[in-house]
């Protein structure tokens, strides 16, 4: 089989396969709260929440990408300045400094209202 089909189906399983345990996994945890007569309404959307879904989604994109072209220049400055080869400056820095700047997301976050 050409390796391009093989990697186009297992794509869509791949991608089939999480939405159908998510579907599962919420059906089966709201057939528990019914069944010992629960209140669902934490399933529902509230207007009161500390920060809307986009801005919270926009900060992370934003600071992810601040953080790779941060790595960029910080492994071009490790490459140029030290004796660490440049494979190993560029790797390290492209994954450190998105991860930073995904924890200070993650604190800002916490601090948004909105």
């Amino acid at each position: 089989m050409n390796p391009a089909i093989i990697i186009c189906i297992s794509l869509f399983a791949c991608i089939f396969g999480i939405f159908f345990l998510f579907f599962q996994t919420r059906n089966k945890e709201r057939l528990a709260l019914i069944e010992h007569d629960k209140d669902a309404s934490i399933f529902k959307f509230r207007k009161d929440r500390s920060s809307p879904v986009w801005a919270v989604i926009l900060l992370n994109l934003s600071l992810v990408l601040m953080g790779v072209g941060f790595g960029f220049l910080i492994g071009n400055l490790l490459e140029t300045y030290t004796i660490l080869s440049g494979d190993l400056a560029y790797v390290g820095s492209l994954f450190f400094t998105p991860g930073a700047f995904l924890l200070l997301g993650f604190y800002l976050t916490r601090k948004m209202k909105l």
